[in-house]
């Protein structure tokens, strides 16, 4: 039902690559209030980390939507996140284009809720293509530790959830290894 909205660029951003575009699923209230409630019980942690721009759409409106979800994690491309001292974390990452760069703040992981000695995190985005950059994010993410009124946490990538995936591209091989992988819509024969 969802998948009927989408809608397909040939070419684009480059020969070859079959662009999904997601936007029309924000352009009806209702479908969109739906899509964040589904998407809402599928992440297994309370914690989202979310990489811009179109993984923030949806995102931000699961912690007013949805009881389950408490914080979110920005996850930026370089240059657009302000920090004080040692919080900025820096990962390069390869992307289905090439190469790239983005950061986040350990500060915004600690405003979510630790479980036990752990701040779990599902990576959310909207489209898992070849699953460069959440291997890379979540990877990167795991990495860290976290200060919590002196306590230290440790980071986990609990789970991966996405509104799209286009199974042709084989990226939930990728990412099986780190966590499990959840989609909401899940697109055959489109790369």
């Amino acid at each position: 039902m969802y998948e009927d909205y989408l809608k397909y660029y040939p070419g684009f951003p480059i020969e070859g690559v079959n662009f999904v575009d997601i936007i029309p699923l924000t352009q009806d209230k209702a479908l969109f209030k739906d899509i964040i409630l589904d998407l809402g019980k599928m992440c297994a942690s309370p914690n989202i980390a979310a990489p811009e721009a179109r993984g923030f759409l949806f995102a931000a409106p699961m912690l007013t939507e949805c009881d389950n979800i408490i914080n979110v994690v920005p996850i930026r491309k370089k240059g657009k996140l302000p920090y004080a001292g040692d919080d900025l974390v820096t990962l390069g990452i390869v992307k289905e284009y090439g190469k790239d760069t983005v950061i986040f703040r350990r500060s915004d992981i600690a405003a979510g809720v630790p479980e036990g000695d752990t701040f779990n995190l599902t990576f959310f985005d909207d489209v898992l293509a070849t699953g460069g950059t959440a291997k890379g994010i979540a990877e990167g993410l795991e990495k860290q530790t976290v200060t919590l009124d002196g306590k230290q946490y440790k980071v986990k990538v609990t789970d991966f959830v996405f509104l799209v995936e286009l199974d042709a591209l084989n990226g939930r091989k990728l990412l099986e290894g780190i966590a499990p992988v959840k989609s909401l819509i899940n697109l055959k024969g489109v790369e």
